[in-house]
Order: structure tokens, then C-alpha cells, then sequence
């Protein structure tokens, strides 16, 4: 399960839409009220899913080999799948130009409730419930699945909290690097979501299907 949660919250956290999304909060009028909006939102949709999962569990990993066992690992199977033949279509589709989205234009008068709102909405929800497969496994009665399950959310949100942090720390200098990483992830973005897709995709795959034959 550990392994799993590292590798989709790592593929959640190097996402290009979201990263990209959250450079133009902060470099807006009130950038870090509404970056650490998106933020604190992003968080709580990740600890959502999984405490829903838990109230589901009961905080107890199903028996092996058991109907709802099966359900989950068939889940992650599926999204797996899905994701492989989505950054397969997104590879094989001629190139688009990628600017920046119609709403950056109005960024500068959104509120921390809109910035909330874009965090849901932005959220790559396939790997979320990847993530929310893999956590029906946790066994909350012990510290290790516990610490398994806060590291997933952190690191699902890691490239939020270090570009928030930066923007507090040195406004002037994040403000620059962090316009230039997004002109980075904006002419490369076509090439990540495929490199994730497909990587992430064809874990969850490979996993998935050796669990269900064991």
C-alpha cells in the first residue's frame, strides 16, 4: 500500500495543470490569500476522500480475496487502464497551442472562495481515486498505515506548500522563478500529462492484475 500511495502522490503533485493554475494565484493582487485558499482546499478534498474511505472500512483492510477486496484492486485496475489509453490518445493527437486559460485574465478580482473552487475542480480525480482504492487497504489501528495515509496527502500537495512557502519567504525572487517555471510547464505540458499518465497508469495496471492473480 506504502509504495502505491508514494507513487500516486507523486504523480499528483508534478500534475502541470494545477502547478500552473497556482503560479498565476500567486502572482495575482492578493496571491498568497488565494494561493493558500487553493491550497487548503486542495488539502482537504485529499483528506476527504480518504477519511470517507475509512468511515466506508471502518478503518479495518477488507479480508483478502473478499468481494470488497476484489472491488478495490478491480478500481485501480480500471483507472489504471483508463490512464494508459488517455496518455496514449494525448500522445498520438496532433500538438495543441497551450496558453494561459481563459480565466487568468480575471484572476486578479477572484476571491478565496473561487480559488477554493478551482483547487475541487482542478484536482486530478482519477489518481484521487486511485489513491482512494489503495487507502481501503490502511489498518488504522496501527501507527504505520496512519503515517502512510498523512505522507500521501502531504505529498499530493507538496509543490503547493514549497511554492506558497517561497511566496511568503521572498515575494520578489518566487515571483520570477515561479513565472518562469509556469512558461516551463505551459510549453512542456502536453509532454508531462503523458509521461504521467502512461507511468502512472501502467503501475496501477501491473499491481492491480498481479493482485488479482495471487
Amino acid at each position: 500500500m506504502v509504495l502505491d500511495l508514494v507513487v500516486i502522490g507523486t504523480a499528483v503533485t508534478l500534475g502541470p495543470l494545477h502547478n500552473s493554475a497556482f503560479i498565476l494565484l500567486l502572482s495575482s493582487r492578493r496571491g498568497v490569500r488565494q494561493g493558500l485558499a487553493f491550497l487548503l482546499s486542495w488539502l482537504a478534498n485529499l483528506i476527504a476522500v480518504i477519511a470517507c474511505v475509512m468511515l466506508l472500512t471502518g478503518g479495518q483492510p477488507p479480508a483478502r480475496h473478499s468481494a470488497p477486496s476484489t472491488a478495490a484492486i478491480a478500481a485501480k485496475l480500471a483507472i489504471g487502464v483508463a490512464l494508459v489509453l488517455y496518455g496514449a490518445h494525448r500522445h498520438r493527437r496532433p500538438p495543441r497551442p497551450h496558453g494561459p486559460p481563459r480565466w487568468a485574465a480575471r484572476i486578479d478580482n477572484a476571491s478565496p472562495a473561487t480559488a477554493a473552487g478551482l483547487a475541487w475542480l482542478l484536482q486530478p480525480w482519477a489518481l484521487v481515486g486511485a489513491g482512494a482504492a489503495t487507502a481501503v487497504d490502511a489498518d488504522l489501528s496501527t501507527p504505520t498505515d496512519w503515517l502512510a495515509l498523512t505522507g500521501y496527502c502531504l505529498l499530493a500537495t507538496l509543490s503547493l506548500i514549497v511554492m506558497e512557502m517561497y511566496a511568503l519567504r521572498a515575494p520578489a525572487a518566487a515571483d520570477a522563478r515561479l513565472n518562469a517555471l509556469r512558461s516551463w510547464l505551459e510549453q512542456h505540458q502536453e509532454q508531462l500529462i503523458v509521461t504521467l499518465s502512461l507511468l502512472a497508469g501502467l503501475w496501477l495496471t501491473a499491481r492491480s492484475a498481479y493482485e488479482l492473480i495471487a
